[in-house]
């Protein structure tokens, strides 16, 4: 996240944008271990407001305004996807 300030910073005079995206845990191959077993899943949200695993196409509309014309005022932030996981 401070790389993502830091180099919003540096560039940002020459019209670059710099932004990320940080998720929680995403039903993909790479979380495949966390979710495919129960236990370990229902420990994983049960402290989450949404208390669900994330879809990869959730993670999809914060990158597509990131990279889109609706996104061209938005530099130095990081969106946290997580389904509240970091607020509990």
């Amino acid at each position: 996240m401070q790389l993502v300030l830091n180099l919003a910073v540096d560039h940002g005079a020459y019209n670059i944008r710099v932004n990320a995206i940080a998720p929680g845990l995403i039903q993909t191959n790479f979380a495949r271990a966390l979710w495919e077993d129960p236990e370990i899943l229902k420990r994983a949200t049960s402290r989450a407001p949404l208390q669900r695993i994330g879809q990869p196409e959730e993670i999809a509309g914060a990158a597509i305004l990131m990279a889109s014309d609706a996104g061209t005022f938005l530099t130095g932030q990081t969106i946290v996807i997580d389904g509240g996981q970091t607020i509990t």
